[in-house]
């Protein structure tokens, strides 16, 4: 791997690390309008980022079967919604301001289940950066490194938010100010290592980069439907979220179109 490479899997995590490093120059808790504004925009990014720098290449490198071009982007987007579901389900894990756990049932902590539910989640956004970046080194004529490093800047931008909104929750909790911070960083460092990864197995990937750009954009979309946008419309009722929401979808939508 390259410079530019290492340098593009790597801006998402410090994405993380700089929305982790909010729990030292913040309250121990973020409120309700301000998580509501989080986590809309975040949602935004990420449905803008499955659409452009996933969906719309993978049926694009898929042109070759005709009008039956979409079938390798659906078959992939379902397979990465049913992918989550499964870590969902067999994974230990508590969502912020959830009063029971999900997953198999376990003796961990509160706050070890909390770091698990973001980390899980954030597998899928590596994976992204990962596949896309493995697109361009093969020198895949549709994947350019721009359009890769937009997706990785629109990932960083909605991590700097999720690494807030899990930090200072951990602090909330009892952890001192130091420890939240290494917990919400490390909670991103499954991301580049996804990446890593999948770079490594790009002799595999290519052959199925329409499958693969699509599945990510699957398990990003279940991250966004299953977690983020019932946060987001948690009673008592706003409308800020979804403005927030419609926010992010732009920047994400205007960054790839711009670089990609």
């Amino acid at each position: 791997m390259d410079k530019q490479t290492l340098i593009g899997i790597s801006i998402p995590f410090i994405g993380t690390t700089l929305g982790s490093g909010c729990v030292f120059f913040m309250k121990n808790s973020i409120g309700l309008t301000a998580r509501r504004i989080l986590l809309g925009f975040a949602g935004g990014v990420m449905v803008a980022a499955s659409v452009w720098s996933l969906l719309i290449p993978a049926i694009e490198k898929s042109s070759h079967l005709g009008r039956f071009a979409f079938v390798p982007a659906a078959v992939g987007f379902l397979l990465g919604i049913f992918f989550l579901l499964l870590l969902d389900t067999v994974t230990p894990h508590l969502h912020i301001n959830a009063t029971s756990p999900e997953g198999i049932k376990s003796r961990l902590s509160p706050t070890t289940m909390l770091l698990l539910a973001v980390t899980l989640h954030n597998i899928p956004e590596g994976m992204a950066v990962g596949v896309v970046y493995a697109g361009w080194l093969s020198g895949d004529p549709m994947i350019t490194s721009a359009g890769a490093f937009a997706l990785a800047l629109g990932i960083a931008i909605q991590n700097f938010p999720e690494g807030a909104i899990i930090s200072m929750p951990l602090c909330s909790q009892g952890m001192s100010k130091k420890r939240a911070f290494v917990g919400g960083t490390l909670s991103g460092a499954v991301e580049p290592v996804s990446a890593v990864v999948t770079i490594l197995l790009s002799s595999l990937v290519i052959p199925i980069l329409p499958y693969l750009l699509s599945f990510a954009a699957g398990a990003m979309i279940y991250v966004v439907v299953e977690e983020l946008v019932p946060e987001m419309s948690e009673e008592p009722h706003s409308n800020l979220g979804t403005i927030f929401f419609a926010v992010g979808f732009v920047v994400m939508m205007s960054l790839d179109c711009a670089l990609g």
